[in-house]
């Protein structure tokens, strides 16, 4: 593995890799081991993308919070937090991956979260990027298939050649999500960048000011609201 990716191989606080959850995570995932990098990446993203649940409600984003063990015990979080799973999990197999930030405005968002969003550009949308067969593609393991289903798209694929980053449109043709600005690409979680932007950018997600924990709710009753 040449020099310049050992960054990116890196066990960093948020990306636990050596963790016990992480390392239970990636085994019963990959039970036969998996047959080559490619489709080891391509089955952890599947494992994270729908066996993890998706919410930005509620998320914690204390530094404890955000790391890799801490989200598989609580089962759920958003997109930051998958990320940083799917990156502990290529990386206990030795598969370099990176955080990728960007800003997104999403058409889908129900009235509630926009509400609290401050308009329908969300800030600090994370995914990944991951470096297989001597090139690095993008993977977004965040939406699962519920979600998708009950906000009317299509969930994301990845192949491991090809970037998968989101469908810009619907089945019908309607826009979904549009990327506006990226920050840049991540050997580790900027923790105090993301928190202090997330502040700044959408004061009303949070319980408190000054906090690091959003509003409780659910996505999944907003879907539900949405179609009302």
């Amino acid at each position: 593995m040449p020099d310049i990716l050992e960054p990116a191989l890196a066990e960093t606080r948020a990306i636990d890799c050596s963790a016990p959850e992480v390392q239970a995570f990636v085994a019963e995932a990959l039970p036969d081991g998996g047959q080559d990098q490619r489709d080891r990446a391509v089955r952890l993203y599947y494992a994270v993308r729908d066996r993890i649940r998706y919410e930005i409600y509620g998320a914690d984003l204390s530094r404890t919070g955000l790391t890799a063990s801490q989200t598989l015990r609580a089962g759920g979080g958003m997109c930051l937090h998958k990320s940083l799973v799917y990156l502990a999990a290529l990386r206990s197999l030795g598969i370099p991956g990176r955080l990728v930030l960007t800003d997104v405005r999403n058409h889908l968002a129900s009235p509630r979260i926009r509400a609290y969003i401050g308009g329908d550009v969300f800030h600090y949308h994370a995914l990944t990027t991951v470096h297989l067969e001597g090139r690095w593609v993008r993977a977004t393991p965040v939406f699962n298939k519920l979600l998708c289903r009950l906000y009317g798209m299509e969930p994301l694929e990845f192949d491991g050649t090809a970037d998968s980053v989101h469908h810009p449109y619907g089945k019908d043709g309607t826009a979904q999500m549009e990327f506006l600005h990226e920050h840049g690409e991540f050997d580790d979680l900027p923790y105090q960048l993301v928190l202090d932007g997330l502040r700044a950018k959408h004061p009303a997600l949070f319980v408190a000011e000054g906090g690091d924990r959003f509003t409780a709710g659910s996505l999944v009753a907003d879907a539900a609201d949405r179609t009302a």
